[in-house]
């Protein structure tokens, strides 16, 4: 029979904060250099207004004055045309990192772990957008611009504890219309959470981007032999004297999860990317940016 977990006193609380918090310089430190490796940048919203992207041209109206008359493109026609600019304002980003216990996997010591790398992309595309003007929070607060705000991101991705289980969802009631979402986690748990999330944010006109973070030995399966298999938690275990035999199934099945969360992004029109951990991180903030501007 399992117990209940003793909950923590204040004192354990404040110990266990401060002891996360010793990563915050690193993680910071980290994430700015990665951050600096894209071209920050204000995101079009495809309409003419304040900008300096060109939009479009368009005839000249009895409102526009002389000066906003494109007199290059006019003298190559009977016409008089306006040379209207992208407007560019601020828009707002909502990240979620899973906090679900299998997230701390790694299976090897000179590899982070899934969620030290989920928070270090999510640190750093923070930073980026916050350099490019925008609005960005965790999922759940509200978005602020501001390089004080990616301290903030900074010190509640350190401090967060763990859950205790193996499953975590974003939460669906933080959506707001017209933002952007980009969820972490290695959705290997129960897929239909993210399918309802990613319903509920194509019908409020939510876009983003889902990246699976997994660990190497989650994505080749090495492992041969007797070999116990059970979740973070404990909840789970599978005993097996061939742990060989049962690569083919697992990389099968694998390639279906994959298969469904990236039909389900495409239809959502969203997009689905995976990371794993010793692979750079360069390449997956790349990714993520690119996914941001489509």
């Amino acid at each position: 029979m399992s117990t209940a977990p003793k909950s923590l006193t204040l004192v354990e609380l404040r110990a266990g904060a401060e002891a996360a918090s010793a990563g915050l310089p690193a993680l910071m430190l980290s994430a700015e250099r990665l951050a600096a490796a894209l071209t920050a940048g204000a995101h079009g919203q495809r309409r003419a207004g304040p900008g300096e992207d060109f939009w479009q041209y368009r005839p000249a109206t009895s409102g526009d004055t002389a000066r906003s008359i494109d007199w290059r493109r006019s003298a190559r026609s009977d016409g008089q045309f306006v040379r209207d600019r992208e407007a560019e304002v601020p828009q707002s980003a909502s990240i979620w990192v899973s906090a679900a216990a299998g997230m701390d996997y790694s299976g090897g010591a000179n590899r982070p772990s899934k969620r030290a790398r989920a928070d270090l992309l999510a640190l750093a595309l923070s930073m980026a957008l916050l350099d490019g003007g925008e609005r960005v929070a965790l999922a759940g607060d509200p978005p602020r611009p501001g390089r004080f705000q990616a301290e903030r991101i900074a010190q509640s991705l350190v401090t967060r504890p763990p859950l205790a289980g193996d499953e975590d969802a974003p939460p669906a009631q933080a959506l707001r219309p017209g933002q952007r979402v980009i969820l972490f986690d290695d959705f290997l748990g129960d897929p239909q959470p993210v399918l309802d999330y990613l319903s509920r944010a194509a019908g409020m006109g939510v876009r983003g981007a889902l990246m699976q973070v997994l660990d190497p030995d989650e994505e080749g399966f090495p492992w041969t032999g007797a070999v116990l298999f059970r979740s973070a938690s404990g909840a789970l275990k599978h005993d097996t004297r061939d742990a060989g035999g049962l690569r083919e199934a697992y990389l099968a099945r694998l390639a279906e999860r994959r298969e469904l969360l990236g039909r389900a992004a495409l239809n959502a029109s969203w997009h689905f990317g995976t990371h794993d951990t010793a692979a750079s991180p360069a390449q997956a903030l790349l990714w993520l940016w690119s996914a941001l501007e489509d």
